[in-house]
């Protein structure tokens, strides 16, 4: 027992220690913004929308399409997945008033989801890029701009990938800890991968690509409810490069109630299960820099989660003073520094972002004892019903995140 905790706590260690060195690095990329240069042709982009009754945003989802300061020619796409509400009227309404607006209707179709909306829309489409965004996004006007640039100039790059801010993140406390989740995982971490590893991973939204790399690659898997994170893998494999460039943002309106996040974050780690299904059954996935991208699968939905329970279990045990064993490198000690290691990430996102306050820092002290444990809570969940789905043979459905 005493050798399997002080193993237990040197692997601990060694991924505290990796997650750091991301940070520190995440970090210098934020800080030392670089601008890509000035094209002097820029390449035709069509914007690809999928929307399934999303009355409620698409609105000011396509005003601030139709505002994308971009030089070269744009085609905007609102692809229309038989929706039942206002969206079809709010479609053909730009449509007449924008010429560079167009609404698809997407005949219905199995398996229902994003990725079947997408690969109909990749059809259409013609131009020498196209870049997704969800239905509830409203990019800033030179977001299109920067990745096309950063595409263009740096070498062997298939696209880029922006950064997705939280439009309603002063809602209330949900909202700010989904925020600060993706100032810390989808920017900073996302930003020193980059920088070591010359490595992005698309984000399903405010994510650019050639339409090469699809043809090259084939199209959206749908069967994959993370169908970002499985093309990225492809592409990974393909050798093709997706440079992270922060400065090109989207907002994007996030769950305000802990229901909706529950089946929004199901959706998507039943998508990640997938993924880990593919990694756990073929060798091809450890190969090359494909192998960053596993381990980082595996850090963030296998040892994240031991680490949760065995954490959670010894810290409760400690207090306790069921533990007895007395290890070079005590589990407890190891808790501490993890915690104040994680909510020291925390801080460093909002003081890169400029959102640090008062709230938000009594936010991130305790972010550990409630949002992070939510993962073991959706984890379970989402592997009975990944495991369900499988024994039954059944596609597993794509549920629809609710709008407000």
């Amino acid at each position: 027992m005493k050798y399997l905790l002080l193993i237990t706590s040197l692997v601990f260690s060694t991924v505290i220690i990796y997650y750091c060195v991301l940070t520190v690095f995440g970090l210098y990329y934020r800080i030392n913004k670089k601008k890509s240069p000035v094209l002097q042709h820029y390449p035709s982009v069509d914007v690809l929308i999928p929307a399934h009754n999303e009355g409620k945003v698409i609105k000011k989802t396509l005003e601030a399409m139709v505002k994308l300061e971009y030089p070269g020619e744009k085609r905007v796409y609102l692809l229309n997945d038989n929706s039942q509400d206002q969206t079809e009227e709010i479609a053909e309404t730009f449509c007449k008033k924008f010429k560079d607006v167009y609404h698809i209707k997407v005949p219905l179709g199995e398996p229902r989801g994003k990725s079947r909306v997408l690969n109909y829309g990749l059809q259409i489409s013609q131009s020498k890029y196209f870049i997704v965004y969800d239905a509830d996004n409203q990019p800033e006007p030179q977001a299109l701009k920067l990745l096309v640039e950063a595409a263009e100039a740096i070498p062997n790059a298939v696209g880029a990938v922006g950064y997705v801010k939280t439009i309603n993140e002063n809602k209330n406390w949900l909202t700010r800890m989904i925020s600060l989740e993706f100032q810390i995982f989808q920017l900073l971490m996302q930003s020193g991968r980059w920088i070591l590893f010359k490595m992005g991973s698309l984000t399903g939204t405010n994510m650019l690509l050639k339409r090469s790399i699809i043809e090259e690659v084939g199209e959206y898997d749908v069967y994959a409810l993370a169908e970002d994170a499985e093309l990225t893998l492809r592409i990974t494999r393909a050798g093709g490069l997706l440079p992270i460039i922060p400065e090109a943002v989207t907002w994007e309106q996030e769950p305000q109630q802990l229901k909706v996040l529950i089946k929004q974050r199901t959706r998507w780690l039943q998508g990640n299960l997938y993924l880990l299904e593919k990694m756990f059954t073929s060798f091809e996935y450890y190969r090359g820099k494909m192998l960053v991208h596993t381990l980082q699968q595996v850090l963030v939905y296998v040892i994240f989660l031991i680490f949760l329970l065995v954490s959670d279990g010894w810290f409760i045990a400690g207090i306790l003073g069921f533990t007895t064993i007395t290890l070079p490198i005590p589990m407890l000690l190891i808790w501490y520094v993890s915690y104040i290691l994680y909510t020291c990430q925390l801080f460093s996102a909002q003081v890169a972002e400029k959102t640090i306050s008062p709230l938000n820092m009594l936010i991130g002290f305790i972010m550990y004892f409630t949002y992070a444990q939510l993962f073991i809570i959706l984890f379970i969940r989402s592997l009975y019903y990944y495991l369900k789905a499988r024994k039954k043979r059944e596609t597993i459905s794509w549920d629809k995140t609710i709008r407000f």
